[in-house]
């Protein structure tokens, strides 16, 4: 039977630019022999003998140029028409990362032989061509050549990387039909491939039926665990491993490491490291270090950490994640500074780690120092997704005029990137700002569910109701986009905040699908705004049922029952909260002086400027009396006389990091605060006084959003 040349098949619109150069293609087609072949021939040195070519050429493993040369000596002596030869040549030239010339060559010689075609399929998933290893498989298949042992766990590695599930089960079916079942290698690659297009159900149903598995078994099944987040199965599989007594692989280790949650696992993680003589791995001792960080064991981590003597950018970067990911964002940006002291520049994954960490924090000063870091960094390739991060931190830190800076300075923008500028005028209360930016938005770049929340929570900031509904029902009807419950939720909370209670009602009604806790909380917070008891009461009962133990709602309900003086009614909620096991968040204002933060809870006395605190709030607060301040004493929840009410008001964590601020920042700062839960009635009214008087610019991020204070008056304007 003839075979036909690959080109008969694979189309030329199905190929990238790098695989053929289509002047060299067409120059093929007219002469009938391989482009490579005819440029090579330019180049050629003295004839070779064929008892040393497979050797010679492996000798050109490093050079592409040398691989080259020898080629155009290959040419000369003929040897090139040797099948065995020229599959090792296409070999070489693919693990020098030069496919195309390998394509080149393999698409010259219509041979049927498996061994060649193998070594084809494996240089382009080795180089990432994944989409056009399927190509080649297919027609494989087509052509009648079988496959065997060797091609299906390349095959399976391209699904795999693409998360192509559907030809994964068309290749898996293939092992099947082949009679490839029980081969370890393509069970292996069968249950990575699983595992990484979230299946783990068949991973699983792979690896039991595996008539005899190896370290690399193991491994890939505890990987899979991990990537369906099935951790405590994964370190249970771990254990069953060792039990029966198999040795474990580098890789089980380190996959292993990832599912630890809790400190006796990580030791026993770790003794097995030891045990095994990895203990001097650098990979191993990074993953080591942020496993117990994870396990909150920071000096143990650490203590690991240094003892790496040559630390890498993956190293580094692995450590630093992991602080991040521990919530410990003071660790990794230390990390950050002592890596590049030594010179050791941070990638775009590190950056974008160090960002989210910064995120966490919401500090200006180093979100400046990381906007130098992009400015002076090469980051090429995630540029957009970097700068975009970046718009969000400076959000988070309260200074939309550098989001905006930052978001016009930019060469090309997303769909998250415009969803993040819109968000950040709305977390700020410049809803007009964020319809405006909307609007220019749709002009170029189609709208998603996550813009549309965007645009409805900002709406929502700004009391913009006939704006909210106007967005929400263009969304199914403009732009294909069906409602979720979150997009719900925000249209309840639009109608709630603005009084519109009977018609947020109604909106739930009609709501085609059930309502979740996030539409029922909504409501619930525009019942203490409004004191509407009665709907409170039902509102919490479907939140008792839905979130039993968020603390937040049953906070909400004891609020409004206290301020309405329903004192027996708001005993009973602490009641419930005592026997149901739920406790409230205490609250804590954070401020940054000096690139170093400070938290307050109220009433604290742990500083070490305390009195100096102190005696500056009591003068601070007789001033903005004179002003016109009245405590609000019904912010105060604890059944005390009203003059121990005030006290207590004004020893609220906000006040402290004020005051703080006030006499630790230069007369021209701006003071920025964060607030962990939303700020009360009288800390918001008692800020607008003191931005007043002292003439200084007040920002304070709270739970919800952002207030800035200024001249005695909040860019929400009273509208929270």
């Amino acid at each position: 039977m003839m075979i036909h040349p690959p080109y008969r098949f694979i189309r030329e619109e199905d190929l990238p630019p790098c695989l053929f150069n289509m002047n060299k293609v067409n120059h093929w087609f007219r002469r009938g022999f391989c482009c490579v072949c005819t440029e090579a021939k330019t180049r050629t040195s003295g004839p070779i003998e064929a008892d040393t070519c497979t050797s010679l050429i492996k000798q050109c493993g490093t050079s592409l140029h040398s691989l080259k040369t020898f080629h155009a000596s290959m040419l000369k002596s003929h040897l090139h028409r040797n099948l065995h030869f020229l599959t090792n040549l296409i070999a070489q030239y693919a693990s020098l990362g030069s496919v195309s010339y390998a394509y080149s060559l393999f698409s010259s010689t219509p041979s049927a032989d498996l061994f060649l075609w193998n070594v084809m399929i494996r240089g382009l998933v080795d180089n990432s061509h994944y989409d056009h290893a399927i190509l080649l498989y297919k027609q494989m298949l087509r052509l009648g050549i079988q496959p065997d042992n060797f091609t299906f766990p390349f095959i399976i590695k391209a699904c795999s990387c693409l998360r192509h599930f559907e030809f994964g089960i068309r290749v898996h079916q293939d092992v099947v039909k082949f009679g490839y079942q029980s081969q370890v290698f393509i069970s292996n690659s069968l249950i990575t491939m699983y595992g990484k297009c979230d299946k783990y159900e068949l991973s699983r149903q792979v690896f039991d039926e595996m008539p005899e598995k190896n370290a690399v078994s193991w491994s890939a099944i505890i990987g899979a665990c991990l990537q369906d987040d099935r951790c405590k199965e994964g370190f249970s599989l771990f254990r069953q491993m060792l039990s029966e007594g198999s040795r474990p692989s580098r890789g089980a280790i380190l996959n292993a490491m990832a599912c630890v949650r809790s400190h006796e696992e990580a030791d026993d993680v770790y003794r097995v490291v030891v045990e095994n003589g990895l203990d001097f791995d650098q990979s191993v001792q990074s993953a080591a270090a942020g496993m117990f960080v994870r396990c909150g064991r920071v000096e143990v981590a650490r203590k690991l950490f240094d003892g790496i003597m040559s630390k890498d950018l993956v190293t580094w970067a692995t450590t630093i994640e992991a602080y991040v990911k521990a919530d410990l964002p003071l660790e990794a940006l230390g990390l950050l500074k002592q890596m590049m002291l030594q010179g050791i520049f941070p990638d775009a994954i590190t950056l974008l780690g160090v960002i989210r960490a910064c995120s966490t924090l919401a500090t200006f000063q180093l979100a400046h120092i990381v906007h130098g870091i992009i400015t002076t960094g090469f980051f090429y390739n995630q540029l957009l997704a970097v700068e975009t991060a970046l718009i969000d931190l400076y959000v988070k830190c309260g200074s939309l005029t550098y989001a905006r800076k930052v978001f016009d300075g930019m060469q090309e923008r997303n769909i998250i990137t415009w969803s993040a500028m819109i968000s950040g005028y709305g977390m700020h209360g410049w809803g007009r700002e964020a319809l405006n930016l909307f609007d220019q938005m749709k002009a170029s770049v189609k709208p998603d569910h996550i813009t549309f929340v965007s645009i409805l929570s900002a709406c929502s900031h700004s009391g913009l109701v006939a704006e909210g509904w106007e967005c929400f029902n263009s969304m199914a009807t403009d732009f294909g986009v069906t409602p979720r419950p979150e997009h719900y939720a925000c249209m309840v909370d639009i109608l709630g905040r603005a009084g519109k209670l009977d018609e947020a009602c109604d909106f739930i009604e009609r709501m085609p699908v059930r309502p979740n806790a996030a539409v029922w909380g909504a409501l619930l917070g525009a019942c203490r705004i409004h004191l509407n008891v009665d709907l409170a009461e039902m509102v919490a009962r479907a939140l008792f049922d839905l979130d039993p133990y968020n603390a937040g709602r049953y906070v909400i309900l004891y609020n409004i029952y206290t301020l309405t003086g329903k004192r027996k009614e708001a005993d009973s909620i602490r009641t419930l909260m005592k026997n149901r096991g739920v406790k409230k968040i205490a609250g804590y204002s954070v401020i940054e002086i000096k690139n170093k933060l400070y938290a307050f809870v109220a009433g604290d006395r742990s500083h070490p400027q305390t009195d100096l605190i102190y005696s500056e709030l009591e003068r601070l607060m007789d001033r903005i009396r004179q002003e016109g301040y009245t405590p609000d004493i019904n912010f105060v929840l604890h059944d005390v006389d009203e003059e121990t009410k005030e006290s207590m008001l004004s020893l609220h964590s906000e006040k402290l990091a004020i005051v703080f601020g006030l006499l630790n920042l230069g007369p021209e700062s701006v003071i920025r605060i964060r607030k962990n839960l939303r700020v009360c009635g009288d800390c918001h009214t008692a800020t607008k006084f003191i931005s007043k008087v002292t003439g200084r610019e007040i920002v304070v991020r709270d739970a919800h959003r952002f207030h800035h204070f200024k001249n005695g008056a909040c860019s929400c304007r009273d509208y929270w």
